[in-house]
């Protein structure tokens, strides 16, 4: 059997992977001195890496997040934001994500929150977790075309199985009782069995009047606020703090 036919299999099987490493192997002489099972480790281990990056590709570019570039190694803990390096680096090993846990990340507009957010999203992605990032205000906007259009119940399903769901500016605007329902119902499905990131420009404490639904209010705050991971940022706006050293 000769080179041609088994590329031409290769091919067939789409394993680009196991291509790319089969080419290497045959020209590069040293792989001669590898016994059999030892180059058909590489090419099969060669094809799993290939895959595993395809699905990172995947999931980065299905999760809608913005900032693809935010990193867990470029935040910045100068003394004027507060924010605890140990508390980042535990909660950036994903345990929480592996525990179902929440986190709640609140402060000024330009404080970071999203990019915390952000950064803590595509170190989930690139582990294998399956991600999605939201504003809030366009998640109420996408329920009620839902419900209009009768496709609520699948939309549902849809964020409830995000291994982390991302709800950036939570506060950001006026809120409907209605609203208020439909958010709660998004969290509810996700409750105990996926974890979520909320960004929010509101104190905590001001989230009960906010929701404008004693009800609502109650439910979430029990089934997010008090088993959350809490991060309050405090300093004046990065994109100010940017902007003034650009000028200089």
């Amino acid at each position: 059997m000769n080179q041609t036919t088994i590329l031409n299999k290769i091919n067939d099987l789409n394993y680009q992977g196991l291509k790319e490493a089969y080419l290497r192997q045959i020209e590069d002489a040293n792989y001669n001195q590898l016994s059999f099972d030892e180059r058909l480790y590489n090419l099969l281990e060669a094809q799993d890496i290939f895959l595993h990056n395809k699905r990172i590709k995947t999931n980065l570019r299905a999760s809608k997040i913005k900032d693809k570039q935010a990193a867990i190694e470029d935040i910045d803990y100068s003394s004027k934001r507060k924010l605890d390096k140990v508390t980042i680096l535990d909660l950036s090993n994903l345990n929480f994500i592996r525990n179902y846990q929440n986190i709640i990340i609140t402060g000024k507009t330009g404080t970071g929150k999203s990019y915390i957010a952000q950064a803590l999203a595509n170190r989930a992605i690139q582990d294998g977790f399956k991600v999605c990032y939201m504003r809030v205000p366009t998640l109420l906007e996408d329920i009620k075309l839902s419900r209009a259009d009768g496709t609520y119940t699948n939309l549902l399903k849809r964020y409830s199985k995000f291994q982390l769901l991302i709800l950036d500016d939570f506060g950001i605007s006026q809120i409907s009782t209605d609203d208020a329902t439909n958010l709660f119902e998004i969290i509810e499905d996700r409750t105990q069995l996926n974890s979520t990131i909320i960004t929010s420009q509101l104190p905590v404490s001001q989230w009960y009047d906010y929701l404008n639904n004693d009800t609502v209010a109650d439910a979430i705050l029990d089934r997010v606020v008090h088993s959350s991971h809490r991060i309050e940022l405090e300093g004046e706006s990065m994109r100010k703090l940017r902007s003034k050293i650009g000028k200089k």
